[in-house]
């Protein structure tokens, strides 16, 4: 069974991942000003997604092993590689294949 704080950096993951998408966005408008650029919607949201995963972060970290922690950030490549596939159309390639392979091989390896 997985325990709450291996839940709470997994959904931290997820999180993360979403502000990450969320911060791409803001990069392809175009903005007035300066200001208006880094204080826009997508910005503030990424932003602050970051900071609740941060809290929940620190949060899985006061009840797991620190050892399983960046174990459970790795998915967050797979995560923003999926991500982008289906909010931003991006291609697939063999190499980015390969790479979440190997990531999650390393994952499988390190729980053997």
């Amino acid at each position: 069974m997985v325990s709450r704080f291996a839940f709470a950096m997994f959904l931290s993951v997820v999180i993360a991942s979403i502000s990450q998408v969320l911060l791409k966005k803001s990069t392809f408008n175009t903005y007035d000003t300066v200001v208006r650029e880094y204080l826009n919607p997508y910005v503030i949201s990424g932003y602050g997604l970051l900071f609740l995963s941060m809290l929940l972060t620190v949060y899985a970290y006061s009840g797991m092993d620190y050892k399983n922690g960046p174990v459970i950030e790795s998915l967050g490549n797979v995560i923003v590689l999926l991500l982008g596939y289906f909010v931003f159309g991006e291609r697939i390639s063999l190499r980015k294949m390969a790479g979440i392979a190997c990531i999650m091989a390393g994952i499988v390896v390190f729980y053997l």
